[in-house]
Parts: C-alpha cells; structure tokens; sequence
C-alpha cells in the first residue's frame, strides 16, 4: 500500500521549517525584495539551526537528509521568500557534483567548509551564448602539467557575489560539443571575479552574478569525475536537484492561495465577501488542486531518488508542473485582488514576480516538456533506468535540460 503520511521525524522537520519561515524570513521579506538586500543574518540563523546543507551526507560533517526530507525544508522556507531560500537552497545545487563525483580529498575539503561555516558555493554552467544549448559553452580548461587553467564567462549565477567556491563547467574539447564538456571545483580565491549584480524583477533578496575565469588554475584533482564526463554530470545533478526547485515552486503556489483566500474572505462587494461569488470560488478551488498536485508530484519525485531509482521524467513533470502552477496561482491571486494586487503595498505582487523565475530556472518548462516527451515517446526497453549519472540520453534535446538561468 503507498503511505503518503509523513513521519514523526519529517513532521517535525516540516515545521521547524515553517516557524523559521514564518517567524526570521516572513517579517523582513518584504523588506529586502524591495531593496536588494542580500539576507547575510539570515543565512547564519538557517545555517545555525540546520536549515542548510542539509543534503550533505553524515561523513562530510552533514545530517545526511533525504531529498523528501529536503523538499518538506524548500517549501516551507519558500513559503516565507523563495528569493531567500534560493539564497539558503543554492549550496545543495553547487555541491551535488562534489558529491556524485568528487574524490574523498575534495569531498572533506570543500563540503566540509560549507558545514564548518555558514558559507556559500555557486553552480556555473550558464554563459551569456548557451543557456539551454549547454554544448555552445565557450568557456575552455586547458590542462597544462598538473593544472588546469580556465578561461571564460558565466551569467545567472545565484550567490555569485558571495561564494566561497564554484562548481564549474568548461570545455576540455572543444570539438566535441556536450561531450567536451568537464566539471571543476574552483575556490574564489583562485581568481574568480565577480563582474557584476543583476538586478533582477523578482527573487530580489536572491544574489545572482555574472563571473568570469581569466587564466584561472586550479590543481588537476579539482576535476570532477572523469575528463569530458562534465554533461552527465550535470544531467544528473540536476535530476537530484530538480524535486527541490519544484518544492519551492510549491511553497510560492501555496503563499498566494492563502493569501487570496484571505482576502476573499475579508474583501466585500455587492453586499458580501467576494468568496462568496462562484467565479471566485472556482479560482480558489483550482488553486487547491493545483497546489495538492503539484505537492504529490514533487514528492514521488523525491522518493524515487531517495529509493535509487532513476526519476528523470518524474522530476521534469514535478517542476513543469509545479512552476507552471505557482505562476497561475500567483496571477489569479492578482485577479482576485484586483487592483490591489497591481499595487506594491499587497503582497501578492511579490509572489507574481518571484513565481516567474520558477518556469525558467533548472531547466524551462519548454525543456522539462521536451525530456518528458522523449522519455515518454521511447520505447519501453530504452527507458529503463541507467547507471546513476546518465541523465536522459546523449541528443541535444536533453542537452537543452540543463539550467537555462537564474540560478544557474
């Protein structure tokens, strides 16, 4: 029998989330989407609470937690401000790659700095010429002895301002389109510059940068798994990253229906409370199923991970369809608003910006249609699960999953 009850555990897991959202991230939200401000103290009350890095196994100095584990802490906090929680989120993207293919040495050095401190790491893999079509990358790592030296450019690049490290993706051969592709762990210190802030209509709390690699070196054991292996890496990065970013999606979903349920209530027209008007009632009742869809995706997408098995269609449904919900449960709680919704000082105006980015980053909701139709129109044989890090094939339409911005 499936059993959607959560555990004791992931109960308590869920609100503890919750009441840091609710009680650190809700009343300075506002705040700091409207100035830009970059949440340094919140960072070091999640991190002091273990609301970051909580995907980073026991042995690297992490809880260990499961993705499902994981999606519970990303709706919650996005509940509270998926700007700030991309911000307290990012790590997870950045140090998957560690995780999946870095040896022991750069495992304990580089997780264990994000456990040690509350520090930050970025994920590089967008360039201002290849979004989506990651195999137009122009960013290049030559070796040369023991090093390898980087030059090149990356856009989108959430926490690239403050990271501590950066997983980067470079072409070790240049002729071989995604199959040139090569991972790297890069400390900042190495040379990395931070070229400058986006200021960006949503997310704003979130800090996304471009960077650039100028003859950047890095030893040759900074390379993650093997060389030209750096596509598949990503691929399966972004299959175990994929149930978070819908979970956030959902935190923002469920924000605005509460929101626009509350103000149905309290809102009177012709007489009585608009909630009491069919066609409001409609939007509030799609708006639920929406939202309880979208949740229930999302986690069999996580428990597929959690269970080894392979989840590339269920994590690109979870996050096609999550996104696409946040982003009409938002623009129906403008609806329901009304002109009030148009109007800074009622927050569902932040919800409808930040709802956006949820269809454009870790893959658009284009390319999540794109891999699910591939996966869905292949044989039943050639679906099959794959050694872990395959991703979903070798053609460009999945070479199209790969993160496509913000956040990238």
């Amino acid at each position: 029998m499936v059993d959607f009850k959560l555990t004791a555990e992931q109960e308590s897991l869920r609100e503890l989330a919750h009441d840091f959202a609710e009680k650190e991230i809700r009343p300075v939200a506002w705040e700091y989407d409207r100035d830009g401000t970059f949440p340094a103290e919140i960072i070091k009350k999640a991190w002091e609470v273990g609301l970051m890095n909580f995907h980073i196994p026991e042995a690297y100095g992490g809880p260990g937690a499961s993705a499902l584990d994981g999606c519970l802490i990303e709706e919650e906090l996005s509940w509270g401000c998926s700007g700030i929680q991309t911000t307290l989120g990012c790590n997870g993207l950045a140090s998957t790659p560690v995780v999946l293919a870095g040896s022991e040495e750069i495992k304990r050095e580089y997780l264990g700095r994000l456990t040690e401190e509350p520090l930050l790491a970025s994920f590089c893999l967008t360039e201002p010429e290849a979004g989506s079509d990651v195999a137009s990358m122009r960013t290049t790592a030559v070796k040369k002895g023991d090093k390898y030296v980087i030059n090149g450019s990356k856009v989108f690049i959430t926490n690239g301002g403050y990271a501590n490290w950066y997983t980067v993706y470079a072409k070790t051969d240049k002729e071989a389109g995604h199959r040139g592709i090569s991972a790297f762990v890069v400390p900042r210190d190495a040379g990395v510059v931070v070229d400058k802030k986006e200021d960006k209509l949503g997310q704003r709390a979130s800090n996304t940068a471009a960077v650039s690699f100028n003859d950047v070196e890095v030893p040759a054991s900074h390379l993650l798994g093997g060389e030209n292996e750096g596509f598949k890496l990503a691929m399966a990065t972004l299959d175990v990253t994929r149930p978070a970013v819908a979970a956030m999606a959902v935190g923002i979903a469920r924000a605005a229906m509460e929101l626009a349920t509350d103000y149905a209530k309290e809102r009177v027209q012709f007489g009585v409370p608009i909630a009491m008007h069919q066609g409001i009632q409609f939007m509030i009742a799609d708006m639920a199923t929406e939202v309880e869809a979208a949740r229930l995706l999302t986690w069999k997408s996580a428990v597929l991970l959690d269970q080894g098995e392979r989840n590339t269609i269920l994590s690109s449904h979870a996050k096609r369809f999550a996104s696409d919900a946040a982003m009409k449960i938002a623009t129906d709680a403008v609806q329901i608003y009304g002109g009030y919704g148009f109007i800074k000082e009622y927050p569902v105006e932040k919800l409808f910006r930040d709802a956006k980015i949820m269809q454009l980053y870790e893959g658009t909701s284009q390319i999540q249609r794109l891999v699910i139709a591939r996966e869905t129109l292949l044989p039943r044989r050639a679906a099959a699960p794959m050694a872990h890090g395959q991703g979903a094939g070798g053609g460009s339409a999945n070479g199209a999953q790969a993160k496509s911005a913000v956040g990238s």
